[in-house]
């Protein structure tokens, strides 16, 4: 049985979902796509006494990376992402951060592989390499927990942009098809924006499940 519980706060002007999943022993806590917010971030960890295990970025665009680097200094973590993230990340035209009048560029301490597999918090988490949305975006599989952390690749019955900067409406739907819909029925999906959904749920009702 997992002892992964999953929270999550919205912050941004995009109502980006910052997530916040930690053990209920331990206390021990990754924070995904800290957007905006960073004292908002701040507030919920120490409320609730979590220890920062490190930071997960799905993907670069600026509505999901904005605060991270702020979170990284004020828990001394590190910050692990897609390899395949890396130019867009520090480019603030292709991260899309200019649009908002900000200039955001960031640099992963650890850069992800598809199909590598981490000890995080005590249990195993696969990187899944889903390109479509953007190139490098990545989503993160918790098997014993049943929780996958979809970002913009996935939403409930829809799926993510591609008009941006290495977006692949093509490579997309092949993401959503062959690598997160063939998953188990019951993984609870937690996206980027937006409700939670079921994989069993987006097999039935995602529009772009099928051909």
């Amino acid at each position: 049985m997992s002892l992964l519980k999953c929270d999550f706060r919205v912050v941004g002007p995009i109502q980006t979902n910052c997530y916040f999943l930690y053990r209920e022993d331990t206390k021990e806590c990754l924070i995904i796509d800290p957007g905006y917010e960073a004292d908002k971030i701040e507030a919920y960890v120490q409320k609730r006494q979590l220890h920062v295990a490190g930071i997960l970025l799905t993907h670069g665009h600026f509505d999901h990376i904005t605060a991270a680097d702020e979170v990284r200094k004020k828990f001394q973590t590190k910050i692990y992402a897609s390899g395949k993230e890396k130019e867009l990340m520090a480019d603030p035209r292709m991260n899309v951060s200019v649009m908002m009048g900000e200039s955001v560029s960031l640099k992963a301490d650890v850069w992800l592989e598809d199909g590598q597999e981490l000890e995080m918090l005590g249990e195993t988490m696969r990187c899944i390499l889903t390109p479509g949305h953007t190139g490098g975006g990545m989503c993160f599989y918790f098997p014993k927990a049943c929780m996958l952390f979809s970002g913009d690749t996935l939403f409930q019955e829809s799926v993510g942009r591609t008009d941006f900067p290495t977006g692949s409406s093509r490579e997309l739907i092949r993401s959503v098809r062959e690598k997160l819909l063939v998953l188990p029925e019951a993984v609870r999906v937690y996206p980027g924006h937006g409700l939670m959904t079921t994989i069993r749920d987006e097999q039935m009702f995602n529009p772009y499940a099928v051909q």
